[in-house]
């Protein structure tokens, strides 16, 4: 490797540092981590439908809204 890439190395963080940062992340957002979660979910959903090509739902329309419109294609 180069000295540059070890010199980038040597400032990573360890895996100490990863807890730290993730219960600092836990502690900021965590009433709110279910509900990113829940949209980020949707999100990577009508994504892998887009791809497919399979109908587009109105962007706003509320989550539950989407899914029962989902529940009635299906069906």
């Amino acid at each position: 490797m180069s000295d540059s890439c070890l010199y980038l190395l040597a400032w990573a963080p360890g895996p100490f540092e990863m807890v730290i940062l993730g219960m600092v992340v836990l502690l900021l957002f965590g009433t709110r981590l279910p509900s990113v979660m829940r949209s980020l979910g949707f999100g990577i959903t009508e994504f892998k439908k887009g791809l497919k090509g399979e109908g587009l739902t109105e962007p706003d329309a509320s989550i539950e809204d989407q899914r029962r419109a989902d529940e009635r294609r299906v069906d």
